[in-house]
């Protein structure tokens, strides 16, 4: 049986949190582990710079992000775990797909449209501090998943659009040189936990709420300690569905635990045990992890190695790929 290829990426902007943990990390190594996929998985540090430009920043962040990857236990015998950047067939395909991409398509953009949709609330110019990156990075992510024809990409439902573009520009482009791409499709996991920061809203790096993932004890344990509660007292009831500390729980807990919880939370826990009880359990899962870690953040060399591995497992498939690909567009040496 052909293998299902599947592809995921993660920005380099930020230090990873728990959100990130059990939104993408978490079940992606878990699907790896499905001998019917073929995964690939990368360091989506060109996407960095469409919003990031602190060399500083994206450098560290992708230092971290690989070793949290290694440090989960992703193996790498059997995926290709690479860096974006050192896979240089992707900017080329991207400039294959943007002389293939309409205007109108990029249009449509979500992140396109808010960002024109706020300069018109602050009276600026529609598109005020838009780059070109900003505007055209779905042709960049298209690349990324037709240069390996992943059947399968994991996203969260604000990235189904994207997926949905990478789909048309491969049919615009198959239609005018032939069948090259497979048709990417969007695979959206319901039940993958969207945590909630320390303020309530969706833990994000952009609103600074987040829980790093593999803070020391303390460090964590003081996190955990600023979720945002209400005021109710020790022995008043409290509402599980609407609490942050409770999501948490649940993205970390066995039913049996989320159940005992809720009890809890029915009978009137005071906040500060049940904060107590969440970073018991958080660091308990992670504690192992992070001390692999902490010595990979320490052994650079061995990151590295790691991604030059895959890189080279990566480019086995891009070189001969963009090489047919030139050809079909008919950059190719005179008389072939």
């Amino acid at each position: 049986m052909t293998k299902q290829r599947v592809l995921t990426g993660i920005t380099t902007t930020g230090t990873p949190h728990l959100g990130n943990y059990v939104g993408a990390i978490r079940p992606a190594i878990a699907a790896s582990q499905d001998e019917n996929n073929q995964s690939f998985y990368f360091l989506a540090d060109y996407h960095a710079l469409i919003k990031c430009q602190d060399p500083e920043q994206v450098h560290q962040s992708t230092l971290e992000i690989a070793a949290t990857w290694l440090a989960l236990g992703l193996n790498t015998d059997n995926v290709v775990f690479y860096r974006q950047s050192d896979i240089h067939e992707i900017p080329e395909l991207t400039w294959l797909l943007t002389c293939m991409t309409g205007k109108g398509l990029m249009n449509r953009a979500h992140a396109y449209k808010a960002a024109v949709d706020a300069n018109r609330v602050d009276g600026e110019d529609s598109d005020f501090g838009v780059t070109m990156g900003l505007y055209s990075y779905p042709i960049l992510m298209a690349a990324d998943i037709l240069m390996f024809n992943a059947n399968k990409v994991p996203v969260g439902k604000d990235q189904v659009q994207h997926i949905e573009m990478a789909r048309d520009i491969a049919q615009r482009f198959n239609h005018h040189y032939g069948e090259h791409f497979a048709l990417p499709e969007a695979v959206v996991d319901d039940h993958v936990a969207v945590l909630q920061g320390l303020d309530g809203r969706k833990m994000s790096k952009s609103y600074g709420n987040t829980i790093p993932l593999f803070l020391p004890e303390k460090k964590l344990k003081k996190h955990i300690n600023k979720i945002k509660t209400n005021l109710l007292e020790p022995g008043e009831p409290k509402d599980p569905d609407t609490s942050t500390v409770f999501q948490i729980w649940q993205a970390f807990a066995t039913k049996e635990q989320t159940a005992e919880m809720r009890k809890a939370f029915e009978e009137g826990i005071a906040w500060g045990e049940a904060k107590k009880q969440l970073f018991e359990l958080v660091n308990g899962q992670i504690g192992e992890a992070r001390e692999r870690y902490n010595t990979l953040l320490e052994n650079p060399s061995q990151i590295e190695e790691e991604l030059e591995k895959g890189a080279a497992k990566a480019r086995a498939y891009s070189a001969p790929f963009i090489e047919k690909l030139r050809s079909a567009v008919g950059i190719r040496k005179i008389g072939k």
